[in-house]
């Protein structure tokens, strides 16, 4: 605030439809990136939480936190350009002086330490629950969860220093990739909890193969699928793979929208008829 004019960059703003989007992008899958984590650590809070209140409060700090910083990093490279790009933790750290290096580099390595403390347990958690879906059983060992926590944690590790000489370039392209196979599949979610469950389902059955759920949800593969596919020719991901609507568009990447509101409403469209009774057994909020 103090080195730099901010005036003179804030005083002559330009839009870019194409970059926007790119930007509302990246965002969106940095939000659907902490799905999980309201699943991973809902399940903790007492009983009596509502759906509502778990969900704003995850949602307003995923959100705040995000924001200001992805707005921070914007207006440091909108002032510093190549200073700043790629040399992002240096240029941070530098602007607080020599006495702030050693505190700030502190709170970025701890900052790094707690999200990744989540990370690995979330990873834990998607393997857990998969291989309970298979072995039908309710828990995994000890052994088994630390096995699994550390092997998590050697693979991001090994990922983290194979790509720490372009990191940031990697990253971008992982949370484009990210999107576009996580957002049918929020999409689907989001459409089964709220519209067709309204937040109930029988929880025992969702551990029963031939329960009253199945085995398979045909009509969300299906949905999942084309979710998929329809973002194929609308997708963008600079140096790996250009769909051939996206120079029709200007550049601009809609993939995400679409992967949002198609498998959403063709699984509305054929379950809703399937969904119109409640299950009388064992209800609960999931």
């Amino acid at each position: 605030m103090v080195t730099h004019d901010l005036g003179a960059v804030l005083a002559a703003p330009r839009f870019d439809a194409p970059q926007f989007l790119l930007a509302v992008s990246l965002a969106a899958s940095w939000q659907l990136t902490f799905g999980p984590y309201v699943a991973d650590t809902s399940r903790y809070l007492p009983t009596a939480t509502s759906v509502r209140a778990t969900f704003w409060w995850t949602y307003a700090g995923t959100a705040l936190g995000a924001s200001w910083s992805m707005c921070f990093g914007a207006l440091a490279f909108a002032v510093a350009g190549t200073a700043f790009k790629g040399h992002e933790v240096g240029y941070v750290v530098g602007l607080g002086g020599a006495a702030l290096v050693l505190p700030l580099l502190l709170a970025i390595a701890l900052g790094k330490f707690t999200i990744n403390v989540l990370n690995i347990y979330g990873g834990y958690m998607t393997v857990a629950t998969t291989l309970s879906a298979i072995t039908r059983g309710a828990s995994l060992s000890q052994v088994a969860r630390v096995t699994c926590i550390a092997l998590v944690g050697v693979a991001g590790g090994v990922l983290g220093v194979l790509g720490r000489g372009d990191f940031l370039s990697v990253f971008l392209v992982f949370l484009e990739f990210l999107l576009y196979f996580l957002t049918p599949w929020s999409s689907i979610n989001l459409v089964d909890f709220y519209l067709l469950r309204r937040e109930e389902y029988d929880l025992e059955a969702l551990y029963d193969p031939d329960g009253a759920y199945g085995r398979w949800s045909v009509p969300a593969l299906v949905a999942y699928a084309l979710g998929v596919a329809v973002q194929i020719p609308f997708s963008h991901v600079d140096g790996v793979y250009t769909g051939f609507a996206v120079p029709l568009l200007g550049g601009a990447d809609i993939a995400w929208l679409l992967g949002l509101l198609v498998p959403g409403a063709v699984y509305w469209a054929v379950m809703r008829r399937r969904t119109g009774v409640r299950e009388p057994s064992s209800v609960g909020t999931a």
